[in-house]
């Protein structure tokens, strides 16, 4: 596995793949990789001839009173689990690499970045497609794998693809999970052993909302009061959000009849966790 730290020998690498007729699917992560992240490398490369993945802790998708400083932070580690993955390119860039000093040009998705995470983290996901677009246009991947825990994201993502013309395919997978249930994410390094129970009141309130589907409920006001009323019984976990929406437009949906995307946020401690659920269309099952 290469690694390269800067954006002119990590375009020249993909290019020369490229020219060889190789397809490239891209992981884009921050690091501190778990079996989440190591689920979408295996999706590369089941997808994709050549596998690259970037690791860079992107300061400008990072609130003033975010964890920035405290972020896990683990290079080494991580470059050895990605070798053993079969990733053949490591893009591992400075934070001056990526953003030079008097750069002033952000990409934002209007509208959709202000919904659900991006309502209680005012500026995060101009920082998040601004990051995105700059690891499309410097790898041009044909494929990009991204995660469905982190659905306001992905939706956010396709919608900047599609509307910039990007040459790629947005590939989400899976949410990976621990064997209690709680969704694997690089901030459950943050809790103790007593707040890892508590966390997992966010599962258990999308597990509830569910067994309601499957037994014919399709209002989403009683549904969403029924995913809080589930958090509210864990009272050292603080809610963010409990939402039901159209997976791709992030708006609220009254009736999962068409299908859906159950969101939920909260605060475990100081962390801030995020889950959610895939409602399918009733026509699909």
């Amino acid at each position: 596995m290469k690694i390269l730290s800067t954006i002119d020998d990590m375009r020249k690498a993909a290019r020369a793949v490229r020219r060889d007729g190789r397809r490239v699917g891209l992981v884009p992560t921050m690091g501190a990789l778990h079996d989440g992240h190591l689920s979408l490398v295996r999706a590369a490369r089941a997808a994709a001839d050549i596998v690259a993945a970037s690791i860079f802790v992107n300061p400008t998708q990072f609130g003033p009173n975010e964890d920035l400083g405290k972020y896990p932070r683990s290079l080494e580690r991580d470059s050895e689990l990605l070798e053993q993955e079969g990733v053949s390119f490591l893009f591992a860039p400075s934070v001056d690499e990526m953003y030079p000093a008097d750069a002033v040009s952000w990409v934002t998705v209007e509208e959709l970045s202000g919904k659900l995470d991006g309502r209680s983290r005012p500026g995060h996901f101009r920082g998040v497609t601004t990051v995105v677009a700059k690891l499309l246009h410097i790898i041009e991947p044909d494929l990009a794998f991204f995660g469905q825990k982190d659905a306001a994201q992905v939706a956010i993502v396709r919608r900047m693809v599609r509307d910039l013309n990007f040459a790629v395919e947005i590939v989400t997978c899976p949410i990976v999970r621990e064997a209690d249930g709680l969704a694997m994410s690089s901030r459950n390094a943050y809790l103790d052993v007593e707040q890892k129970k508590q966390a997992l009141v966010l599962h258990r309130s999308l597990g509830c909302v569910e067994a309601m589907v499957r037994a014919g409920e399709l209002d989403a006001e009683r549904l969403r009061a029924a995913g809080r009323e589930e958090i509210s019984r864990e009272s050292a976990v603080r809610l963010d959000y409990f939402a039901i929406v159209n997976p791709d437009t992030l708006d609220p949906v009254e009736d999962l009849s068409r299908g859906a995307l159950v969101a939920v946020a909260a605060y475990v401690g100081s962390t801030r966790l995020i889950d959610n659920l895939v409602i399918r269309p009733a026509t699909d099952e």
